[in-house]
Order: structure tokens, then C-alpha cells, then sequence
């Protein structure tokens, strides 16, 4: 079977997205499947493998930090399918990339599905609330959810990581959600005994506790309640206790370098590619921080667990499910504070054995190789 994934959702620097397409092609490789990927980039290039093949087509910037780019040249898109004729067609974009994706899907009599990894509408609605109050919210609510419900329903299915997500859009009207949870490399993401080595090069004090927060520096990840969870804990709350790792970048960096300049307790990694380095930097904290209230998934909740290290969040979010440990130590409300007394509250818990604990579960339950056996039998039932 040869399968096409289909995203603009994809940079040097992107993250959860890119991590599900890499994981993806290895098992179509490993499988006996071909795997096609079309993505935009800095210029039009093919790179080829004897059952995989990844199109590269011309595209500008439109974030400097993460390297995003808008793909617009949709001709070339369909040049591509053409030329391939896939058996199935997967989208992770819901802008004009899912539109081209469908029409070349229709015209070309291969099935087309999507996936929804980000809940992009609750980013959109919240900034709508702070700069033109509840009644134009409520407004753009009935767009957007015209807009999902009309776009996601000319899609043979359409994969949801969550249960929680997937109630929310059948409510809204999608009719075809098939709940298809993402996994973790259990091979890279695993507990270990390398704390101690990893720890030594970064440049904290040893005695501290290792927070660690991996992710875009972006409004949607809700990375400026952390750090004002972070300033509470150094300059108020439990100074000297805590050191903060983060690794990623992105739109609000500044807020964190200023942190980093009066705590001087923060380390800042702006990316990491290497897989086997990032395990290593889960092992080495005492606890992943995750301040995100819309996460689809999770992902690097789901990594961080499976390396031994427990969790801390705000609780509500869709990732809720994929917490292997107690969440009643959670933030009850998104809020520096709450966040902040969340973190004293689970420091006193055992978050070694916690930490072992979920990493067994996540082992168990979360492969990726179970992951595409279920979205391969799917693929194949839809083929035409």
C-alpha cells in the first residue's frame, strides 16, 4: 500500500507532528509499505528512498522562530498526487492544504482523511475574547464551528487523539471522528539511570529540583503561566528549591530570557533534534511541568512518562487521560499561583516511584507500532 501524508504542520524545528510522520514512516519501511510525504520548504526538492519519498515544495517563512512555512503553491500538490497516485491520502492541516488534499482526492478517486492534532479554534477564540470582549467570541464561535464541521466532513474519517476532543467535534457536527491515540518510541523513551551525567552538564545547582518543560514558546502552549509559576516559586514561595530546563522556542522567548536574567535558575535549549538526547533530558528532571489547557494529546507528557519522570499540569486539558499518576496534587484553575502551589504540592510525593510507575504503563499501552496497525487496517478497509 502506498500511503501520502500531507502537512504544513512541519520544520526543522517543529515538534509533535513531525514526531508522528517520522514514527510513521519507519513502520510503513518496516511494514513492507511505500510512504509519501509532501511538505513546504525553503526551496523544490525531492528526497528519495527505495519506499519512501518526501516532496519539498517552495515555500515562504512565516515564523522565524519555528520555521513554519506556508505552502501555496497548490498546483504543485496535485502535480505530486498525480504523478504517485496514492492509495490513501492523510492531511494534518486544516487550511488551504486540507482543501487541496480533498479536491485532488475526489478528482483522482483516492480516499482522503484527516487528522486533527490541534484544537486550533480554542487559540483563535481565546485572543478573540481578550481584544473584543465575549459577544464577538461567541460570534466567531459559530464561524469556526461551521468552518471545522463543513471542512472535516469531506474527509472519509477523521482521526482524533482524544475521546474528549472527539465529543467536542462530533457536538459540533463532525460526523466520521475515529479516535486514534498517539504512542511513544519505547526503544529511545524509556526510564534509565543516566539522571546524574545529563544533570552535570547543565549549568545548574545540583541541589535543586529539576523542573522541565519541552514545547513551542508559544501563547497556545500557555508557556507565561509557567514562567510566572516559576517566578513565584524562585523569588517568593520556595527560593532556591527549583531550577527550570526548557527546551524549545518560539513568539514568546523574550519572556523567558527575562526570566532567566533575574532568577538566574533557568536553562534555555532552543531545540533539540536528537531523540536519544531529549530521553535523556526527560530522565535527568524531577518533574515535566505541562501549563497547556488545550493539548489534543500530549505528546511529551506521554514521553516524559515514559522515561520515568511524573507530570504536573492544570487539569481539564484532553491530556488528562494519559496522566499515569495521582492528579489531584494538579492546578484546579490556570493560574501562576495554582500552578505554582500544584508543583510544592506533588514535590513532597514520591515521584521516583511515580515516575517508575507510569513508565511501565505507558510501555504497555502506548507503542508505536500499535498506533499504525490499527491506522494501517483503516487505510486499508477505505482504499477504493
Amino acid at each position: 500500500m502506498k500511503v501520502c501524508d500531507l502537512t504544513q504542520f512541519y520544520s526543522p524545528l517543529s515538534g509533535g507532528v513531525k514526531r508522528y510522520l517520522e514514527e510513521k514512516r519507519k513502520y510503513a519501511e518496516t511494514a513492507g509499505h511505500d510512504h509519501i510525504l509532501i511538505i513546504p520548504g525553503p526551496k523544490t526538492e525531492t528526497v528519495a528512498t527505495p519506499q519512501a519519498r518526501t516532496y519539498s515544495i517552495a515555500a515562504p517563512l512565516v515564523s522565524q522562530t519555528s520555521r513554519y512555512r506556508v505552502l501555496l503553491n497548490l498546483n504543485a500538490v496535485e502535480t505530486i498526487l498525480e504523478s504517485e497516485r496514492p492509495d490513501v491520502i492523510e492531511s494534518s492541516d486544516p487550511y488551504q492544504v486540507a482543501w487541496k488534499a480533498i479536491a485532488s482526492g475526489e478528482a483522482l478517486r483516492i480516499p482522503v482523511v484527516g487528522f486533527y492534532h490541534s484544537h486550533f479554534p480554542e487559540a483563535y477564540l481565546r485572543t478573540t475574547v481578550k481584544y473584543f470582549g465575549k459577544t464577538a467570541s461567541d460570534i466567531m464561535m459559530d464561524v469556526v464551528k461551521h468552518y471545522v464541521r463543513s471542512l472535516y466532513n469531506h474527509f472519509t474519517h477523521t482521526f482524533v487523539s482524544s475521546l474528549g476532543l472527539a465529543q467536542v467535534l462530533r457536538e459540533w457536527g463532525v460526523e466520521n471522528t475515529v479516535l486514534c491515540e498517539l504512542g511513544v518510541n519505547t526503544d529511545t523513551f524509556h526510564a534509565g539511570h543516566d539522571r546524574d551525567q545529563t544533570r552535570a552538564t547543565l549549568p545548574m545547582d545540583p541541589k535543586r529540583r529539576l523542573l522541565l518543560y519541552v514545547g513551542r514558546l508559544a501563547p497556545e502552549k500557555n508557556v507565561k503561566t509557567l514562567f510566572a509559576a516559576f517566578s513565584l516559586l524562585e523569588e517568593q514561595l520556595a527560593p532556591g528549591r527549583f531550577a527550570l530546563l526548557v527546551i524549545g522556542d518560539g513568539p514568546q522567548r523574550e519572556h523567558l530570557l527575562e526570566l532567566q536574567k533575574r532568577t538566574g535558575a533557568v536553562t534555555w535549549i532552543n531545540y533539540c533534534s536528537d531523540q536519544a538526547q531529549l530521553a535523556r533530558y526527560y530522565r535527568a528532571a524531577d518533574l515535566f511541568v505541562h501549563p497547556g489547557v488545550q493539548e489534543t494529546f500530549g505528546l511529551v507528557a506521554l514521553e516524559s512518562q515514559a522515561c520515568g519522570t511524573p507530570v504536573v499540569g492544570i487539569r481539564g486539558s484532553y491530556m488528562d487521560r494519559i496522566i499515569f499518576a495521582d492528579q489531584s496534587y494538579w492546578a484546579a484553575e490556570n493560574s501562576p499561583g495554582s500552578l505554582a502551589s500544584a508543583i510544592l504540592a506533588i514535590n513532597e510525593t514520591d515521584l521516583v516511584k511515580a515516575g517508575l510507575q507510569a513508565s511501565k504503563r505507558v510501555a504497555a499501552r502506548y507503542s508505536w507500532n500499535s498506533v499504525f496497525r490499527t491506522m494501517f487496517d483503516i487505510y486499508q478497509q477505505i482504499r477504493i
